[in-house]
């Protein structure tokens, strides 16, 4: 049998755990992933584009498991009462092709994507002086936003949060969501220019899918760290190209980012390096206190692969998910078409019968 894993699951785990200590996890599980990098298989996703959104499949598998995520953006999909993105993933073993795990990836992909953000962050941000408050800023209050503001607060020690979003019912949801949160000050601004003014980390995490501008480079500030999340396909960008070519640049998997980011944008001799190489001390991350550092986030197989494992661990800690006839299940392997002689069940016989 599959294991199936429902969004109540994953709010069960975080309620279990408490959502500190499930982002902590999952930081550290991706990270351990990323350090042995070469031993993945690795592909750029492969998308399929529309007026209205993506749909994208994620694969990516080692020696042992072999995973991938569905997954789509569409922006248009408030106004069908559905989220902007929706997913789910498998986990397989590699050496029967069995699928262990079907998971819902929605609420996992915003855990995973936060969790990501803060392992970029704790390598690339510059540290705070004794006694100084670390502030973000957060462009883009939607769906994502509250899992990046806890993981930055809980895992980076974030204590003003200056928010904006062209939506104020987006932003007046986050506030909603965090004002209750001990030791986060939320400071509401009327543009994305007062927001990233004297923020230390700046995240964007927009949804339109098309090329904006959000961060320009006069917003600049020395020693700023910019964790772009939102520009992650074709076409949909949120920094200014001078924001790039001011900045050192960091990114999950150069052939996709390439592709998806903001560095679509640049020459295809623009460097960048890889995060792996830096938490793998191949690479430097930032070497300078005034030195602005750029994480070009559009998502990767690998963050699904270590969070689809993890949550199969807590799951069966906790006794949760549902097994699922995925698979038929054959008394003799080579006997497929017996699963067509299926005999009626007695019940039924008697329905059909009074």
């Amino acid at each position: 049998m599959t294991t199936f894993l429902a969004p109540r699951d994953i709010a069960r785990i975080v309620a279990a755990h408490g959502l500190p200590v499930v982002l902590n996890r999952l930081a550290a599980a991706i990270e351990t992933d990323f350090r042995r990098w070469p031993e993945f298989d690795k592909v750029p996703r492969v998308a399929a584009h529309s007026r209205e959104g993506v749909i994208e499949l994620m694969p990516v598998a080692d020696r042992t498991h072999y995973s991938f995520k569905y997954v789509n953006g569409h922006p248009g999909n408030g106004a069908h009462g559905l989220p902007t993105v929706m997913a789910f993933g498998v986990l397989a073993d590699v050496a029967t092709g069995a699928p262990l795990l079907l998971s819902e990836l929605t609420l996992t992909t915003a855990l995973r994507t936060a969790a990501t953000s803060l392992m970029a962050a704790r390598v690339l941000a510059r540290p705070v002086t004794q006694g100084q408050t670390r502030t973000m800023a957060l462009i883009g209050n939607g769906a994502q936003a509250e899992f990046q503001a806890l993981a930055f607060h809980h895992g980076l020690g974030v204590r003003e949060l200056r928010l904006f979003d062209v939506d104020p019912a987006a932003t007046a949801k986050l506030v909603r969501n965090l004002r209750a949160v001990p030791g986060l000050a939320l400071t509401v601004c009327a543009s994305t220019a007062e927001a990233v003014r004297g923020a230390h980390i700046v995240t964007t995490i927009t949804a339109d899918k098309r090329n904006a501008v959000i961060i320009e480079p006069g917003m600049l500030e020395p020693g700023m760290h910019l964790n772009a999340v939102g520009g992650d396909c074709p076409g949909k960008t949120e920094l200014h190209p001078g924001v790039l070519e001011a900045a050192s640049v960091f990114v999950e998997y150069e052939p996709q980012t390439r592709i998806e980011g903001d560095l679509q944008q640049m020459p295809a001799d623009f460097a960048v390096t890889e995060l792996w190489r830096v938490l793998t001390g191949q690479a430097s991350g930032r070497q300078r206190a005034d030195e602005i550092t750029v994480f070009d986030s559009v998502g990767f197989a690998l963050e699904d692969f270590s969070a689809l494992r993890l949550v199969q661990q807590l799951a069966a800690e906790l006794g949760l998910g549902a097994p699922l006839e995925l698979i038929p299940a054959l008394a003799d392997p080579k006997d497929l078409f017996s699963q067509l002689q299926l005999r009626e069940q007695p019940e039924r016989l008697v329905l059909q019968a009074a």
